[in-house]
């Protein structure tokens, strides 16, 4: 079966992000225990990545980069928030390189990384923190099948077989 849209594609993959030397950083990868599984062209995944995807069946593996551009986009420096104490007092004081699930005023969901924890405010960086990243995928097809009604339903894919629950 071929990629695409409506399918739930199961992959396991390693990235590593690609320096301005040159030099290849490893970041994470999956593992046959928890490969990664999601609803293909649900907008969950970056495009690009997708878009390398597109057409792969069952035991195909291809290696790709992704640009900063094509990804996460660029480092904004001007993306540093000051956080109020307040803003902590039942959770506790973050720890310097905690992530930090926030909302913006539209209720958008976004993940902050506390750079700094001062007596007057937490300082955070808003970039995600992949940004500014060039991306070096190595990625091995492992399944592809149509999505249940559910998973379509819901936007997400309920994993490798479409059991699990969320």
């Amino acid at each position: 079966m071929t990629i695409e849209n409506n399918h739930v594609v199961t992959v396991n993959y390693v990235l590593n992000t690609i320096e301005a030397n040159g030099e290849k950083v490893f970041v994470e990868q999956s593992n046959a225990e928890e490969p990664l599984a999601f609803l293909f062209g649900a907008g969950m995944m970056i495009p690009k990545f997708e878009a390398e995807l597109q057409g792969l069946q069952a035991g195909d593996k291809k290696s790709f980069v992704i640009t900063p551009e094509e990804g996460y986009g660029e480092r904004n420096d001007e993306a540093i928030a000051q956080l109020p104490l307040e803003m902590f007092k039942e959770s506790g004081l973050p720890p310097v390189g905690a992530v930090l699930p926030l909302n913006d005023n539209q209720g958008n969901q976004f993940r902050a990384t506390v750079v700094e924890v001062t007596e007057e405010v937490v300082i955070a960086d808003l970039n995600p923190p992949m940004a500014g990243k060039t991306l070096n995928f190595d990625v091995e097809v492992i399944n592809v099948r149509p999505a249940t009604e559910e998973e379509l339903a819901h936007g997400h894919a309920h994993g490798a077989d479409g059991t699990a629950t969320h």
